[in-house]
């Protein structure tokens, strides 16, 4: 979550928190303008040689498309990325995931049969995949069983009831002490969450320390520590007083057990 040194841009970002759980504010002032553009558009095709017939009824306005680059989510986009690559080089015959992204987890299933866990089980058909139905907190396998793990971008929601979870303040401390007990000897746990300077964002995530996540993952041992910064520069090896500072940066954790 994004913080500013001017109180009044923390205080305007705080208000356009709320308002925007039930209406974007941004795109209805953008709104107006992007609608007259589509309609011109609209007509100008209309009128061109060869086409189609266009009806009111089959009209699908798409009005905030037109941007001068493509955006993307930077965690996420690099995160995946970052795995990915990271289990394809492992060659892992087998994967499991914990909740994290289902595009990444459905291209995963190219390269690797891939277990999928969540308490919202994801209804796919697709080969080298199957889904359980299981909680982060109490995961179907047995100690030091899984030797390829991936849990991106999810256990700073654990314990916040954003996703139907019950509440709980140590919802990411118990995460990754789960993570941990299931992964193998030898095996490779890639984990990810926003870090810098910890604050709870109730009920959206929380932010940790590089530290904190250390510690929580003691009794493993840190293979490298990639991330993305603050200014959305992605860094496959990062020095972590980069991250200790960052205001909302993203921790790649790759850990190994020994």
């Amino acid at each position: 979550m994004v913080r500013f040194n001017n109180p009044f841009k923390n205080f305007a970002y705080l208000c356009y928190r709320w308002i925007s759980a039930f209406v974007d504010p941004l795109k209805l002032l953008k709104a107006v303008p992007n609608l007259l553009s589509f309609l011109g558009d609209w007509f100008r095709y209309k009128s061109m040689p060869f086409a189609e017939k266009t009806r009111f009824i089959d009209s699908y306005p798409n009005i905030h498309d037109k941007t001068s680059t493509t955006p993307f989510l930077r965690h996420y986009f690099y995160q995946d990325i970052w795995a990915f690559q990271n289990i394809v080089d492992s060659k892992a015959p087998w994967h499991v995931d914990v909740a994290s992204r289902i595009d990444y987890v459905g291209m995963l299933t190219a390269v690797t049969h891939v277990t999928f866990i969540d308490i919202r089980p994801l209804l796919a058909d697709l080969t080298n995949f199957d889904s359980r139905a299981g909680s982060i907190l109490a995961m179907p396998f047995e100690d030091n069983s899984v030797p390829s793990l991936s849990c991106l971008h999810v256990a700073e929601h654990i314990g916040l009831g954003r996703y139907g979870d019950p509440l709980d303040p140590e919802g990411t401390k118990k995460a990754c002490k789960e993570l941990a007990r299931v992964l193998s000897i030898g095996g490779n746990l890639y984990f990810s969450l926003p870090v810098g300077k910890p604050r709870l964002c109730f009920n959206a995530h929380r932010i940790h320390a590089p530290g904190t996540i250390l510690e929580y993952f003691s009794d493993l041992k840190l293979v490298k520590l990639s991330g993305i910064d603050d200014d959305n520069h992605y860094h496959t090896d990062i020095d972590r007083t980069v991250l200790d500072s960052a205001n909302y940066a993203c921790g790649l954790f790759h850990f190994t057990k020994e």
